[in-house]
């Protein structure tokens, strides 16, 4: 299962979040720095607001929605790329998940310590960023290194890789991230071999207070961390309020919702959140639905049928005939599976056929 890593600086309200999305109070979240050492690792459901009315049309009451794998990292600080605070540890962590999701606190609460002092969301950003980026240059000279003796003896893909590195470390010298460089698909395979910290997707958290919530763009840090999102990583940013929703996760559906209600919000943060890092990881979900259950089932973004059978057992994949295929709208509309197919939007797909978000699938295949 893919992971994203929540990070940030300390007490900025990574570990709340952490429960919020988990539901759990699995994770330390004290008012200090570091409260966070181990990592946590907790599975998160994805709020699909398809699987309801699917299973009320083929009259199920069993719903399994699909899930992303979440981690609270520690907290860093600036000097982690030098192994200050817990940077070493933080940077080994990170390493491992396939995404990041940067918690950015943008309310004042002097009751709540934070590590540099004040609040200023764009510092954090940077301290973060150039954290990342300082570590990807040290990574790639001494991966240099290594790979100028393999050059040197005719390895192609060392040659490769070696001039790759001399493409981006002027770049991450000038401040820019990799992920906002511009790549070649060609680049693709050596740059996951070069694990950059920098080139990895991200997704920013502004963290604010329960009464802002109603209208967060009143709240100037949560603009401006939506600016630098756009213009330095080219990424999104989301609005939560990370103390609210660990309060929640005591409340049942029906009181979480009128209580939200109350605040003048129709949509927790954290399902936008939770979303927002599906899309992150490149995942979307296909559809299975019958009079056992209707479920959600991940797969990565531009997979062909087979392999999305394969998620269901490796079976389906190996033995795969045919896909039957209708996407959920047309299903919807249409009121019931014979409908679709008295409609035409009912058809059956070969092994080359790119599976898409929302499809819902009956997969044929040989024992």
């Amino acid at each position: 299962m893919l992971q994203a890593g929540i990070v940030g600086l300390p007490n900025v309200g990574k570990s709340t979040l952490f429960n919020a999305l988990t539901r759990s109070r699995k994770a330390d979240a004290q008012n200090y720095p570091f409260c966070t050492i181990d990592p946590n690792v907790g599975v998160v459901q994805v709020p699909d607001d398809r699987l309801e009315p699917l299973a009320k049309l083929v009259k199920t009451q069993v719903i399994i929605p699909a899930a992303v794998e979440v981690v609270d990292i520690a907290g860093l600080v600036a000097g982690a790329s030098k192994g200050e605070g817990l940077g070493n540890k933080f940077l080994a962590n990170i390493r491992e998940v396939d995404a990041i999701v940067h918690v950015v606190r943008c309310f004042e609460d002097d009751d709540i310590v934070h590590s540099a002092g004040s609040v200023s969301p764009l510092r954090d950003i940077e301290i973060i960023e150039t954290e990342l980026i300082l570590a990807d240059i040290d990574s790639l000279d001494r991966q240099k290194d290594k790979l100028i003796k393999k050059a040197r003896s005719g390895d192609k893909i060392a040659v490769a890789t070696v001039a790759l590195i001399d493409r981006i470390l002027p770049e991450l010298n000038s401040g820019r991230p990799a992920n906002v460089m511009e790549f070649e698909d060609d680049d693709k395979e050596l740059l996951k071999s070069l694990q950059l910290l920098s080139f990895k997707p991200m997704l920013f958290a502004c963290n604010v207070a329960e009464s802002e919530l109603a209208d967060p763009d009143a709240n100037a840090m949560v603009r401006e961390v939506k600016e630098a999102a756009l213009h330095r990583r080219r990424a999104e940013a989301c609005v939560i309020s990370a103390r609210l929703e660990s309060e929640l996760i005591d409340f049942s559906p029906e009181e979480a919702k009128a209580y939200l209600a109350d605040l003048g919000v129709s949509d927790s943060g954290v399902n936008s959140l939770i979303r927002g890092t599906y899309h992150l990881l490149g995942l979307a979900s296909y559809l299975t639905a019958g009079e056992k259950e209707v479920r959600a089932w991940t797969f990565v973004r531009g997979t062909k049928a087979p392999q999305c059978a394969g998620v269901i057992h490796t079976d389906f994949e190996k033995g795969f005939i045919k896909a039957e295929v209708v996407s959920y709208d047309d299903l919807m509309t249409a009121g019931s599976v014979a409908a679709a197919r008295e409609a035409g939007k009912y058809r059956l797909e070969g092994k080359e056929y790119l599976v898409k978000d929302g499809d819902v699938i009956l997969f044929r295949f040989a024992p």
